[in-house]
């Protein structure tokens, strides 16, 4: 099956994304928002994106148009009923997500839809749980920022079935990625791994063994990462940080994917990275 019809679930950072690889591939995609102001916010995420992209040369003005001209958004989830696939891209909130394939269970007409989840954490048949056809949904995990990053995790539960597997890999092909596939564990592949990575930073921070700068020099320039695990989590988001490692804590109880009292106090203060402006660093 060839998907010509997209539909997103979020126009956020990570859906917006989304929304531009879905239409730069050629199908057209509905973006859903909760309301018209969180509408125009999407439309405009993904309209300054492909201006970008039209700035350093990678994309002709012509194409930038088509490639609008396939997305809408909207505020009617109804508009997402004759979507081939779906990828649920709202806040990690197991309950919302839930609720939202409930929702869309009910709503899509094609009993052979792919409704998909962009978590990062949540164990994918839990929102498979709140549908009737559980064989049609798969975690298809993008990462920030959607158009420049190659990787997207195809997550697969025990009932999901192997031709909806094939279509979503041959999807995530068709919009310019590369596939890793993980079994339905909390974390994934990448997660299980980067977190207790990041909280380890955090708490070699928090007991003074290194500043943050030396920390995060260290691994730019020690182990040739793009940004330190401390920038790299204000990038992430604190908030989104602690809610992975909650997640993974829950589900593996081990000490390392805790989240240390540092973090979880920053997160109470509303310190959350870059999107508040303050985070380890002051980005205002």
């Amino acid at each position: 099956m060839s998907i010509e019809r997209v539909g997103i679930i979020g126009g956020g950072l990570m859906g917006s994304g989304i929304a531009e690889v879905s239409a730069k591939a050629g199908a057209k995609v509905v973006v859903h928002e909760i309301n018209p102001e969180a509408a125009e916010a999407a439309l405009g995420r993904i309209q300054r994106s492909l201006a970008r992209a039209v700035e350093r040369g990678k994309m002709e003005e012509n194409e930038r148009d088509q490639v609008l001209g396939r997305i809408s958004v909207s505020t009617d989830i109804g508009e997402q009923s004759d979507r081939q696939i779906v990828i649920e891209a709202a806040t990690e909130n197991e309950d919302l997500k839930r609720e939202i394939f409930a929702e869309l269970d009910r709503l899509v007409s094609d009993p052979g839809a792919i409704l998909a989840s962009n978590t990062s954490s949540i164990p994918i048949t839990r929102l498979a749980a709140a549908t009737q056809r559980p064989e049609s949904v798969i975690g298809m995990h993008f990462f920030n920022p959607v158009p420049v990053m190659a990787l997207v995790e195809l997550v697969t539960t025990v009932k999901t079935s192997p031709q909806v597997v094939g279509q979503a890999e041959a999807f995530a092909e068709m919009v310019g990625k590369t596939v890793v596939r993980a079994k339905d564990r909390a974390g994934f592949v990448v997660n299980m791994l980067l977190i207790p990575y990041m909280l380890g930073a955090i708490r070699m921070f928090e007991a003074g063994h290194a500043t943050k700068e030396d920390i995060d020099s260290g691994m730019r320039l020690g182990a040739n990462h793009p940004m330190g695990p401390l920038e790299l989590t204000d990038f992430v988001g604190l908030d989104t940080t602690k809610y992975v490692a909650d997640v993974l804590f829950e589900e593996y109880k081990e000490p390392m994917y805790a989240s240390p009292p540092l973090l979880t106090r920053m997160v109470e203060a509303g310190l959350h990275g870059r999107k508040t402006g303050q985070g380890f660093y002051d980005y205002r």
